[in-house]
């Protein structure tokens, strides 16, 4: 006897895979179960100000990029009059303006959109920089040695050694006090550490607080130990990423580069806001260094299509489930899904009528075509070339009456419509009025339940974001087939049976 642990296996394996693709475009990309969530975006907008002196300018500014906790969505910027290019300095991005002359006050913008975002990455250096011990004048030099000496007793490695550090010159001693006045926190806390021969390197951050406006860039220090590193905040002392902390620039390099200007200042203003999901996720991964399985790397044109053409397998399911578990007749298999695609497009009441309208006139003028005796084949392209008409003729009618609606008929696949038709008529020739009524019944209820399970925005969000879906579909479909017991509507013959055992 012929095996079935095959078969089941093949269908377990379809059911996991899917379901594996799911959990990981879930938990790894952060794709929402349900539609509707929204991402929230910080909208940051730099101002650079500098005063020309009629020579040639350039303006060279540190951007941002996708790190960790922040992917990057849009970035524009607004020069009047100058020329901008984004190039590549140093492992970073840095945009640059230029302009043959300008003289007096000028101003430059540039707006980047953050997404708060978990999972993202970015290229933030994990490789240590050279120590390069600065030379410091007495008395400052020997009050960084005693500091560190202090330190460095209590510590272990170069993370608790900064951590040391910052106690230390944070606590208002005599040496933190004589410090404070040749360095600011950011500078002295990177000297310092240089001086006891641990790489660390300077970046920037920008604290990000809603409707805060003409705000500045704060130090943060990173600092390696082997091949792991850690943030630190010299201010306060905090340590590891803080929250809503933007770094901004994170190579050691001048956040601003002017030639040809003088009294030049950068101020930043922010903005939170909330964008739909779908808008986030076709933002993020639309970026190309974003390798994913996923739709949103297509064209608009393209994930247009794939958005209905995922929805046919929904269909498709409901259909199998109608027919093998409940028992629902209908003319032709998967008519239905095909009729539910185009009611989609129509909406459910105008797509009713103008399948009733077209199949009832065709019916009509199919019974003449009977009379000719014609072959097949020019019964049938009589038949498709009927449809066209009659679908031409009510637009038209339903345009000069005002029906807007009623031009939306023109989805209806005509091939289908035809082939509906000429089925239907030999069906009421054969079996007569009554079966005919009973397929066709079927092919609406089929195609009205398709349609309102394609049609729900939690299937549409869910086949078109992950497309493992269709492998659990598969799976199910294959479990369908394989019923072998009685439909739903053919239990109503034991009804006698259970009257009589009620008795």
């Amino acid at each position: 006897m012929y095996s079935r642990k095959p078969f089941y296996l093949i269908v377990a394996a379809l059911f996991l895979v899917g379901l594996a693709l799911m959990l990981h475009r879930h938990f790894v990309y952060e794709v929402p179960w349900l539609p509707g969530e929204k991402r929230q975006i910080w909208s940051v907008e730099a101002k650079v100000e500098f005063e020309a002196n009629g020579k040639p300018v350039k303006a060279s500014l540190a951007v941002p990029g996708s790190q960790p906790g922040f992917t990057l969505m849009n970035e524009s910027a607004a020069s009047p009059g100058y020329g901008l290019s984004f190039v590549q300095a140093n492992g970073g991005t840095r945009a640059e303006w230029s302009i043959r002359s300008a003289s007096g006050h000028q101003e430059l913008y540039y707006k980047v959109d953050m997404m708060l975002d978990p999972f993202a990455t970015g290229p933030i250096a994990n490789t240590p920089p050279t120590v390069t011990t600065v030379e410091v004048a007495e008395p400052y030099a020997t009050a960084m040695d005693q500091v560190l000496n202090l330190a460095q007793e209590r510590s272990a490695d170069n993370i608790t050694l900064t951590r040391e550090l910052l106690k230390e010159l944070n606590s208002g001693g005599q040496n933190a006090e004589l410090l404070a006045q040749h360095k600011s926190a950011g500078p002295l806390l990177v000297d310092m550490l240089q001086r006891a021969a641990v790489p660390a390197r300077l970046l920037k951050g920008l604290q990000l607080e809603d409707g805060r406006r003409r705000q500045q860039l704060v130090d943060v220090i990173q600092v390696f130990d082997g091949e792991r590193y850690e943030i630190f905040n010299p201010q306060t002392g905090a340590q590891g990423m803080q929250e809503n902390l933007l770094l901004w620039e994170y190579q050691s390099a001048p956040v601003l580069d002017l030639v040809g200007g003088s009294n030049s200042r950068v101020s930043f203003s922010m903005l939170e806001q909330e964008q739909p999901v779908n808008v986030a996720l076709a933002k993020k991964f639309d970026q190309p260094e974003w390798i994913n399985v996923s739709l949103y790397n297509l064209p608009l044109e393209e994930q247009a299509l794939f958005k209905g053409i995922l929805l046919i397998p929904i269909g498709v399911l409901a259909v199998v489930f109608l027919r093998i578990i409940v028992g629902v007749k209908t003319s032709g298999t998967f008519m239905p899904v095909l009729i539910a695609m185009a009611f989609i497009q129509t909406s459910l009441l105008t797509g009713l009528v103008g399948f009733l309208i077209i199949v009832g006139t065709g019916l009509v003028l199919r019974s003449y075509l009977s009379h000719l005796n014609l072959l097949l084949v020019a019964r049938i392209s009589a038949v498709i070339i009927m449809v066209i008409g009659m679908i031409g003729f009510f637009s038209i009618v339903a345009y000069q009456l005002g029906l807007t609606e009623g031009m939306k008929i023109t989805f209806f696949p005509m091939i289908i419509l035809a082939w509906t038709i000429e089925r239907m008529s030999v069906l009421w020739e054969e079996e007569g009025p009554k079966e005919v009524v009973k397929q066709g019944g079927g092919s609406l209820v089929v195609a009205v339940m398709a349609f309102l399970a394609m049609n729900n925005e939690l299937i549409r969000h869910l086949t078109f974001n992950f497309l493992g879906l269709q492998l659990i579909v598969m799976a199910a479909v294959l479990l369908l087939g394989n019923y072998t017991g009685y439909r739903l509507t053919e239990l109503k013959r034991f009804k006698p049976l259970v009257d009589e055992l009620k008795q």
